[in-house]
């Protein structure tokens, strides 16, 4: 009896154990999904973001093409300007024009690459990386004409061979991340015979890093010609750099040559491949395909007509296309051609190179706009399979987008899309990838995430970083469009109560800010909401406003002003071509008169006119507009908060 009692009772304690066990599991997996479901808004925040940003840079070119046309002195005063944003990447300055004599001096610690390169060197060069140091401008102009004079005998497209003892690892987008880089050459070796990679374009911008990963992947090339591959990426353009920061980054670092080696980079860019192909099977891109990709057609164009690749073909007369003496075919200044820019560069080659840099997978059927990005399309399954049976291939392998894992398969395994910068948006914000290619074609995926601590910190609180600085980047947006969303609302709101229901609500925020995202969802961190479900609209503005440089200007200039700083900020830097970092006043007029005029800005002009007078604080008649633009940035209250709360502790 007492036998039996006591096993019943352990039965009993079993069964309350394993219950109790079940529900732990089913609350943890519940909370696991619910910091998941927020780490994927999270993520579709930061890249609808980016997306919007990139759509400003494609439409800033029509910009440019608009100035050409109606900046009346831009030929007689600046030729080099127009030969900037439409001329060739040309193929005639020598070693000493390019690199000139710029001497390394006797002080200098860092290292110092003896030409034809080696194995060494390249070792020499990642070990200083490593320690910080910053490579001397004479050899990082040296490296840079040496690339491009062996890129300009490449193909459009390079032909990779693997072999039963040679793999092919390809490696997509490092946006300047140099500790990834290094990872991967940990994990996976450094370039050799034996061993080959793709790089497959964005090298560059975003991280802090992006010269010193140009270096060693040009030197690697340097070294292994036939086993290191190099594909151009949208963001292997001058104009993009100058928004995400590649720009800003030489110029820092190289204060003195830094000019020099913007130039030489800018026609670099344009004799990068815009694909490999390897054993003839797969095609290695960076962005996609169109359901009008004609591969014959990309085997021959001039490539290095695209210096930007932002610039559509415009007809403007090549005698200003020059550099003052004569251009590549021996015509003099002034001399009419018969054939213009635009019949060379025929739109529809430049449509092709678009395409095959900035467009993306998705699951949806057929060739459709991409809206997001502005630029390139959206290419279904069905489009996937007509152009590798056209031209016999069997798989698509491509970077361009950021993939939570680091890289992600779909068109039922043809195409690939492989990231290779991990925490892009964030710290944990996503794993790195690279893929790597055996004889018979198989993929092998490995990812990995850079940390710089001992161990991952926990998923709550990385979810809870990422999701903070969405956010607050989100809410940077929201002000920029401030004086456009209050009008929404109201229109919106008939009884004049200063709230909405959450549908209204939600609907005018998409309408105003076209970003795509899940409003209802995001209203928790954005607004306050009554207890009837009514959404209080100004809430959203409560805790940032946009810092005025001067008090007496008004809101509205200013809300303008921040909206467009990365645009002007370009153009400024365009016609700066010298970096001084100034702008005459009666330039900056012009400028912000074709501005207003194209984006169809309702502001008064006296009232520029009266900030400029005002920060032109040393009364010189030009304007620092680096440090003008600098001017207008958003104040989060919370920081406020934080640094008083600092203050007193």
């Amino acid at each position: 009896m007492g036998c039996n009692t006591s096993s019943s009772t352990r039965t009993k304690r079993s069964e309350n154990v394993l219950r109790a066990a079940l529900i732990i599991q089913n609350w943890y997996r519940g909370y696991r999904a619910r910091l998941k479901t927020r780490q994927r808004y999270a993520l579709t925040i930061f890249q609808s973001l980016e997306y919007a940003d990139e759509q400003g840079q494609l439409q800033l070119s029509n910009f440019f093409t608009f100035m050409l046309e109606n900046y009346t002195h831009i030929h007689e005063r600046d030729p080099e300007f127009v030969n900037r944003l439409f001329g060739y990447a040309f193929q005639d300055k020598g070693r000493q024009e390019c690199v000139g004599l710029v001497d390394v001096p006797d002080s200098y610690t860092g290292p110092r690459l003896q030409f034809p390169l080696t194995f060494g060197d390249l070792g020499l060069l990642i070990e200083a990386f490593k320690r910080q140091q910053i490579l001397h401008a004479r050899y990082v102009l040296e490296v840079l004409f040496e690339t491009k004079k062996n890129l300009r005998n490449l193909p459009n497209f390079t032909h990779v061979k693997s072999s039963p003892a040679k793999d092919i690892t390809i490696c997509g987008d490092l946006h300047g991340k140099l500790d990834d880089l290094f990872l991967i050459f940990y994990k996976n070796g450094l370039p050799s015979e034996t061993n080959a990679y793709i790089f497959n374009g964005d090298f560059v911008d975003r991280g802090k890093n992006s010269i010193e990963i140009l270096m060693i992947l040009f030197v690697s090339y340097l070294i292994y010609p036939n086993s290191l591959h190099l594909n151009r990426g949208n963001h292997e353009d001058f104009l993009m750099n100058m928004r995400y920061g590649f720009t800003k980054e030489i110029l820092h670092k190289y204060k003195l040559h830094g000019k020099k080696i913007l130039q030489l980079l800018e026609e670099l860019y344009a004799w990068l491949p815009i694909g490999a192909i390897v054993d003839n099977e797969v095609l290695v891109i960076h962005g996609g395909i169109s359901e009008s990709t004609d591969l014959n057609l990309l085997y021959n164009i001039k490539r290095n007509k695209m210096k930007s690749v932002l610039m559509p073909p415009t007809p403007v007369d090549e005698s200003h296309v020059i550099d003052g003496k004569k251009n590549k075919i021996g015509t003099a200044r002034g001399t009419k051609l018969t054939t213009s820019f635009s019949e060379q560069l025929a739109k529809h080659e430049w449509e092709q190179v678009i395409d095959i840099l900035w467009s993306d997978p998705r699951s949806k059927r057929g060739c459709y706009p991409n809206t997001c990005r502005g630029g390139g399309c959206y290419f279904g399954p069905d489009i996937t399979s007509k152009i590798l049976n056209k031209y016999q291939l069997k798989m698509i392998i491509r970077s361009h987008e950021c993939k939570p894992e680091g890289y992600e398969v779909c068109h039922d395994g043809k195409v690939i899309t492989v990231f290779s910068a991990s925490n892009y948006y964030e710290e944990g914000s996503n794993r790195g990838a690279y893929v790597k290619l055996d004889f018979g074609l198989v993929p092998r995926f490995f990812q990995y995430q850079v940390t710089k601590a001992t161990c991952l910190r926990p998923l709550y609180q990385r979810v809870t970083t990422m999701e903070s600085s969405a956010i607050r980047i989100l809410k940077e947006r929201m002000i920029s469009r401030k004086s456009d969303l209050i009008h929404a609302f109201q229109l919106q709101d008939r009884n004049k109560s200063g709230k909405l229901p959450m549908g209204q609500w939600a609907f005018s925020m998409e309408n105003v800010l076209g970003l795509n995202l899940p409003w209802r969802s995001l209203r928790t961190r954005l607004v306050t909401t009554d207890k009837d479900g009514n959404i209080d609209y100004m809430s959203c503005f409560d805790d940032m406003h946009i810092q005025k440089p001067v008090q007496e200007v008004q809101s509205a200039l200013i809300e303008t002003l921040y909206r467009y700083r990365s645009d002007l900020h370009i153009i400024f830097n365009v016609i700066d071509s010298d970096h001084s970092g100034l702008i005459s006043m009666e330039e900056f007029q012009s400028m912000w008169n074709l501005f207003n005029s194209h984006y169809n800005i309702c502001i008064d002009e006296s009232q520029v006119e009266e900030l400029a007078r005002r920060m032109d604080l040393n009364k010189d008649g030009s304007i620092d507009f680096n440090e003008f633009l600098k001017a207008f940035y958003v104040v989060h209250k919370l920081d406020h908060l934080n640094k008083s709360d600092t203050k007193h502790v």
